[in-house]
């Protein structure tokens, strides 16, 4: 499971995820430079770390390396999201929690993945529809698309959660 990327390793990542194509750290230092001021060690040290982590992919082109993303942005959403429900204590109030603070276009987003996969997976959210119960049902709101107030009294012990759980530490700049 992939540890969530920090805040230059995404800020990279997201550039070679765009491009789709094998990059240099030039490319990379040139376009975060219309953002910050960075350096080109710091560029290039982060996309070592991130080859070293496993997510790009380099090849050597003279004395420099081309860097290429080894798996898509969607697959590494996908990992977190699985990473984050698999600890939880309750995996369905999870997703019932989950599902609750999911926006009208999320949600049709996941009805249109959900069609993808076929019709043994097939749970349709709009309208509160819900056509198959899981074997351990969890007490769900009448509305289970209407995000709670408080979206982590769904879980069993949620503890302090952070205002925004997705958000890693800023790395500090060398």
């Amino acid at each position: 499971m992939p540890r969530p990327l920090g805040e230059l390793e995404d800020s990279v990542m997201t550039r070679v995820w765009k491009w789709n194509r094998p990059v240099t750290v030039r490319e990379v230092l040139e376009d975060l430079q219309q953002e910050r001021s960075i350096a080109y060690t710091t560029v290039m040290t982060v996309l070592d770390n991130l080859h070293q982590k496993g997510w790009v992919r380099r090849e050597a082109e003279g004395r420099a390396y081309r860097y290429e993303a080894v798996s898509t942005r969607a697959a590494y959403a996908a990992a977190l999201m699985n990473e984050a429900w698999s600890r939880s204590d309750n995996p369905a109030a999870a997703l019932v929690a989950f599902f609750g603070m999911m926006s009208a276009e999320q949600r049709e987003a996941l009805s249109d993945a959900m069609r993808i996969i076929g019709p043994a997976a097939q749970v349709p959210l709009s309208e509160g529809a819900v056509t198959q119960a899981p074997e351990n049902p969890v007490q769900a709101p009448e509305n289970p698309v209407q995000a709670p107030e408080n979206p982590g009294q769904a879980l069993e012990n949620p503890g302090q959660a952070p205002e925004n759980p997705g958000a890693a530490e800023p790395e500090a700049e060398r």
